[in-house]
């Protein structure tokens, strides 16, 4: 099988967000268009599962910045306020 299915340890960190969700992106479509087998339709599914995570991970990092420049901004509007 020469498929970008690979093990999950591959799925980790190292994956940036858009590698990640360009590679979910690709295996929902081989999944949709059917035509694999059983053991292939799995390790697709197990890919797609960890790949799915990643995406999660980045996305949950990127809203804890976020919300932490928004409190630091909020901060310092009441600092300015006060002073």
């Amino acid at each position: 099988m020469t498929s970008n299915v690979s093990g999950t340890a591959e799925a980790g960190e190292a994956l940036g967000y858009e590698q990640a969700r360009d590679e979910l992106i690709e295996v929902v479509r081989r999944l949709e268009a059917g035509g694999t087998s059983l053991e292939e339709s799995l390790a697709l599914w197990e890919r797609g599962e960890e790949l799915a995570k990643v995406c999660r991970r980045w996305l949950e990092g990127a809203r804890a910045r976020l919300d932490a420049a928004l409190a630091e901004e909020a901060e310092q509007d009441e600092e300015g306020a006060a002073g």
